[in-house]
Formats: structure tokens, C-alpha cells, sequence
């Protein structure tokens, strides 16, 4: 059934609306992007720092043991989104951490990053112990950090070890442009990462020597505070690449649907057109055919 002119009208300019509100998060996006991805480059100097430090002190000391399986506590800290409109992210990390996890799920305590992640992780079986909220600034990603680090030290004094398996999940960027969802390990620290300080030669002529005695647990510390900063960063660039493609997608479903009402608004312009110009014809072909008998018996008129 034909639409009327009135209601394509209206069509289009809703049509128009729903294009503006896309392109301007598209546009906020893009902003928004800029200043995460900057943030997680910027971390990635400091745990340089501190990767440099382990290695002063790995250099000076005996082999570490590392046996994540024996782990007393084991925490998986998951990096959502809150802020919604960039698709199944939520729901697909959820499904990956769920089959990255399987077997030893009764056996983690789950940290939640985001209150939508939280409920994804529940459909897939999951119960997270504490659910915090995203950062929704750059400077916020700090905060985040410093309470997770704080988090994570609660949970080992209430559990009177300090034998931890610390775990992160997130969306992180790919080489090809793309971005994959990783489950990450932090604690114990990797073996090859260990083994590759510990046999690297000093660059320097001056051997390290340090006097503190807790050097060991700063820069572990440090080394959990800089990876979850990264990944929370990580985590804000991809939501907003996620957002970027939705949004340019829907935007160009948009244009289609807008060239499709205007080509039809043409159509139905150009058949009122059409029929007003029929209803002129006829009558002016009816106006005539009544005049015509009265010009041609001029007498009766007399």
C-alpha cells in the first residue's frame, strides 16, 4: 500500500534525526579513542621501568619456582563495558573466559569490571565476587588500578597467603587492525619471562645493588598495577573501536533507508503531480464539451 507524502515526510525527517544522534556517536567515538590509546602506550614505558627493575633484581638472585597450578588463591579480574552501544562485546568475552576457565571455575574469585560484563558473566555461569565500575575518563583508568591493586591485597591478607594466581580478561587489539578477546596471566609470573631476565646480560659495567628489603613485593606491585592499567586502557580503546564499527554500519544503514524514502517520497510527488495535472486536464476537456452546443445554435440564445 502507497504511503502518503504527509507520513514519508515525517519518516524521513525521523530517519534524519536517528542519522544525527549515529553520527555524533560515531564522532565521540573517534574522541574518545585518542586519549585511551594514548594512556595505554604511556604505560607501557613505565612497566618497562619496572620490567627493568625485576631484572636488577632477578640478576642478583637464585632462580624463582613458578607453578601457577598450585596456587592457593586464584583471581580473574574481567574488563567490561557499561556504556553500551558496541554490540555482543560483553557477551562474546563472557563466552571466551567461560571456555579459557572451564574446570577450575569453583575454584576463582571473579572481579568484575562493568555491571553489564557482570551479568554476561552470569548467563555463562559465573558469580562475581565484586563488581566495580569502569573508569569513564582517562584519569579514572589510575583509580581503577589503584583499587584493584588494593583489592587484590585484601583478598591475600584475608587469606593469610601470599600464594596468588592473578589472571586478566579483556579486548585487546590485533595486529591486522582488529581486536580478539585475551585472557592474560599475571601471577605467578611467566617462566620464560623470568628465565629471559634472569640470563640477560647486565647493560652496564656498574653491577645493580639494592638495600630494600620488600624490593621484591614493590616491584610486583608495580608490575599488577602497570598490566591492569594497560588492560584497562586496552579494554576503552577496543569498547570505542567496537562502537566506532557498529556506528558506521548503522550510519550507513541509515543513508540506504534515507535514499530509499526519498527515491519513494520522488515517486509519490510525481504521481500526485500526475493526477492533479489529469484532474486539470479533464476538467478543462469537461468545461469545454458544455460550452460547445451553445456556440453552434446561436438562434435558441435569441
Amino acid at each position: 500500500m502507497a504511503q502518503s507524502l504527509e507520513v514519508l515526510s515525517r519518516r524521513t525527517a525521523s530517519m534524519q534525526s536517528i542519522r544525527s544522534i549515529v553520527h555524533t556517536m560515531k564522532t565521540l567515538s573517534v574522541i574518545n579513542s585518542a586519549p585511551y590509546e594514548h594512556a595505554a602506550r604511556a604505560i607501557e614505558a613505565y612497566h618497562d621501568t619496572v620490567l627493568m627493575g625485576l631484572h636488577a633484581f632477578l640478576s642478583q638472585t637464585s632462580p624463582l619456582e613458578t607453578s601457577p597450578l598450585t596456587a592457593k588463591i586464584k583471581v580473574l579480574i574481567v574488563f567490561g563495558s557499561d556504556h553500551g552501544l558496541c554490540g555482543s562485546y560483553n557477551e562474546t568475552l563472557a563466552s571466551h573466559v567461560a571456555e579459557q576457565v572451564g574446570d577450575a571455575l569453583g575454584q576463582t574469585i571473579v572481579v568484575c569490571v562493568g555491571a553489564q560484563m557482570a551479568d554476561a558473566l552470569r548467563d555463562c555461569g559465573f558469580a562475581p565476587e565484586t563488581t566495580l565500575f569502569p573508569p569513564a575518563s582517562v584519569d579514572g583508568i589510575g583509580r581503577l588500578a589503584n583499587l584493584l591493586t588494593r583489592h587484590l591485597d585484601d583478598l591475600r591478607r584475608d587469606h593469610k597467603t601470599d600464594d596468588m594466581a592473578v589472571s586478566l580478561a579483556y579486548f585487546m587489539r590485533d595486529k591486522d587492525g582488529g581486536q580478539r578477546p585475551e585472557v592474560q596471566a599475571l601471577l605467578p609470573l611467566d617462566r620464560d619471562l623470568v628465565h629471559e631476565l634472569q640470563v640477560k646480560p647486565w647493560a652496564s659495567r656498574s653491577v645493580p645493588s639494592f638495600s630494600m628489603p620488600a624490593l621484591f613485593q614493590a616491584l610486583i606491585r608495580n608490575h599488577l598495577f602497570a598490566s591492569m592499567y594497560r588492560a584497562a586502557a586496552e579494554a576503552l580503546v577496543t569498547e570505542n573501536a567496537a562502537r566506532l564499527a557498529l556506528m558506521s554500519q548503522a550510519e550507513q544503514s541509515v543513508d540506504d533507508r534515507l535514499d530509499g524514502l526519498k527515491s519513494e517520497m520522488r515517486a509519490v510527488r510525481q504521481s500526485e503531480i500526475t493526477a492533479e495535472l489529469l484532474d486539470v486536464i479533464i476538467g478543462f476537456e469537461a468545461l469545454k464539451k458544455k460550452r460547445k452546443p451553445v456556440a453552434e445554435n446561436p438562434k435558441e440564445t435569441s
